[in-house]
């Protein structure tokens, strides 16, 4: 086999399978709609089924669903003909899929699930198979042929069924008025989930961590506690503890240019006035966004009563893995 004819293979396939894709657009009907709503309806859990391939795409399926707000897990057709069937209660729904409406697998399921009342959704490529029938809705999986050139191979019909999942999903993600939090508190261990759900009062620095000096303290003495502290700045506050600004490597720089004395010269004249603050139950992310937009590297936190209660530096968000 070419090189040539190795691409024109892959090609074919990808155009094949975007064919099929495209075809499911007018399958998003009225039967679709009544699946969603017997979802919607569901007091418990999804439970979607299906063997061989069907079984593969069928585990992505309710991975999708799950973590868009739709509880759901697979359940493997012949283990649940062994005891799994246990993991289904009459308060759960049941997706079953299955290309050719016909899998012995699935079928050996159904007597056992009309029994117990559980209502099901098939998703098949044959609207008059058994599964089909037996189903409360069915939804058209269809492909007119398998982009495997012996027609044998699922590949179109396990694509399509992988994006009428996806439909379902984001419809129902819609309907239940889903947020990127309620996504995030469904991925805390990655990047998203720390992102959206990381506050500032989980990273910041507090207590003796906090710079801290009065506005008489000489410029001399508030660079050792700059130094000390290792955040590159420090708070200014009066004697009731209220942030009237804050001094940085930036306003030393200054100072510096314009030759001020730094052992007379005290913090009440040479500090920044209207420092840059956020509040503790304010998003990392959020006070990322801060720091870039005004080129700075640290933000002091304060309470509703604006007296410090600590610094939040740039380095304290990389670690923490939200960028």
């Amino acid at each position: 086999m070419t090189q040539d004819l190795i691409l024109q293979a892959g090609r074919r396939t990808i155009l094949m399978e975007t064919e099929a894709v495209a075809a499911l657009e007018h399958r998003v009907n009225a039967d679709f709609k009544k699946a969603c709503e017997l979802i919607l309806q569901c007091r418990g859990r999804t439970i979607v089924t299906g063997m061989g391939k069907s079984g593969h795409v069928g585990g992505k399926i309710a991975a999708t669903l799950a973590s868009t707000g739709t509880p759901s897990f697979f359940v493997h057709p012949g283990e649940a003909s062994h005891g799994d069937l246990g993991m289904i209660t009459r308060e759960d729904l049941v997706i079953a899929i299955s290309n050719s409406g016909s899998s012995a697998e699935v079928l050996t399921l159904l007597p056992l699930l009309k029994r117990l009342g559980i209502p099901m959704i098939s998703m098949t490529g044959k609207p008059d198979s058994p599964l089909a029938q037996a189903a409360d809705v069915n939804l058209d999986i269809s492909v007119e042929t398998e982009a495997c050139p012996l027609n044998l191979a699922p590949t179109s019909s396990t694509t399509v069924t992988l994006v009428m999942g996806d439909a379902l999903a984001v419809a129902l993600l819609e309907a239940r008025g889903f947020t990127a939090e309620d996504f995030a508190f469904s991925h805390p261990g990655g990047a998203l989930g720390r992102r959206l759900l990381l506050k500032v009062e989980d990273v910041m620095h507090a207590g003796d961590e906090l710079p801290q000096v009065s506005p008489e303290t000489l410029l001399s003495k508030a660079l050792l506690e700059m130094t000390s502290k290792g955040f590159g700045m420090t708070t200014v506050v009066d004697n009731k503890g209220t942030l009237l600004g804050v001094f940085t490597d930036g306003d030393l720089r200054r100072v510096i240019d314009h030759k001020v004395e730094l052992d007379t010269a005290t913090m009440d004249a040479v500090m920044s006035r209207r420092p840059k603050t956020v509040s503790k139950d304010t998003l990392a992310a959020e006070a990322l966004r801060i720091m870039e937009d005004n080129r700075i590297t640290a933000l002091v936190v304060e309470d509703d009563a604006h007296h410090p209660i600590g610094v939040l530096h740039m380095h304290d968000i990389l670690r923490a893995g939200v960028i």
